[in-house]
């Protein structure tokens, strides 16, 4: 394949409310984990980018932040990450539950795609989880509050609905050079995916404010030249005494369960064997320090 050929080519954002399968959809669209997941809302903090690739296309994928209110620094921050994205894309996918109630007109978080001129295409998710006599009474209502281009019901998780939705996509983007090569399926280092999927664990493993009040940093990431396996040392940040003691678990337990789990997942990543070592820090109201937020990238 000639780097100057074109083909249809453009940035899509992946926008809708927390927790909707935004981040289940990016990693079946690429056929591997980039973005972390769990049934918590608010898991993804930082806009994370993925490339679809394919003969005639590449699609470059920004998931984003849920739309949601606002309250802490850090979640108006992960707003205005969701919303910085729309201006620079060639087209919105907004995304939506069809297990849940459809949000009344007033608080629908169709109101940020107001201001925006893309093309927007609506993508109805876990259809597989509802009676076939449902779908249309809510295509219709979504159809209500926002002109979109087109409606798509999907199933991100089983792949159902993707081929249609990657047809649309292509329908709506302009002809031009693959933006980035062919072999990359995301701009994100194996650093920051790393202390994601630690991340990931922490939010799976434990409750209530914990995951929230949680932060990930990888301190080194060293790789052997003789081919064992990479040593990687992290931080977990959270923001109270009390918090450190349930990362750690009695006995180490918790903090045991959640490296396990994370280096399984960190070896399919890297391919090779991983030697994880974390630590647990006390970072005092980290998630409102905009010197700690700057620092974590935000």
């Amino acid at each position: 394949m000639h780097d100057s050929e074109t083909v249809k080519c453009g940035m899509v954002a992946l926008v809708g409310p927390p927790n909707v399968g935004k981040s289940t959809l990016m990693n079946t669209l690429l056929g591997q984990k980039i973005s972390i997941v769990s049934p918590k809302p608010q898991t993804t903090r930082n806009r994370i980018l993925g490339i679809v690739n394919g003969d005639d296309h590449q699609i470059v994928v920004l998931d984003t932040p849920g739309l949601h209110r606002a309250k802490s620094p850090l979640n108006r921050e992960m707003m205005r990450i969701a919303l910085e994205t729309l201006p620079e894309v060639d087209v919105i996918v907004f995304m939506v539950d069809a297990t849940l109630p459809p949000p009344a007109k007033e608080t629908s978080p169709t109101r940020y795609l107001e201001k925006s001129d893309k093309p927007c295409v609506l993508l109805l998710n876990k259809v597989d989880l509802i009676a076939k006599e449902r779908l249309l009474p809510l295509l219709q209502i979504y159809g209500q509050l926002h002109p979109f281009t087109a409606m798509i019901p999907v199933s991100a998780l089983a792949a159902d609905g993707i081929d249609e939705f990657l047809a649309e996509l292509k329908r709506l983007l302009p002809e031009g050079q693959r933006l980035y090569p062919e072999d990359i399926p995301t701009d994100a280092s194996e650093r920051f995916i790393v202390g994601e999927l630690i991340r990931e664990k922490v939010f799976l493993l434990t409750r209530e404010e914990i995951p929230y009040a949680t932060a990930v940093t990888v301190d080194s990431f060293q790789e052997p030249a003789d081919g064992g396996a990479v040593t990687i040392h992290a931080t977990i940040m959270v923001e109270k005494q009390s918090q450190k003691g349930i990362i750690i678990g009695k006995q180490g337990s918790m903090l045991k369960r959640i490296g396990e789990q994370a280096r399984r997942e960190i070896e399919k990543l890297l391919d090779q064997k991983v030697m994880l070592k974390l630590w647990v820090r006390v970072q005092k109201d980290w998630t409102s320090d905009p010197r700690v937020l700057r620092d974590l990238g935000f």
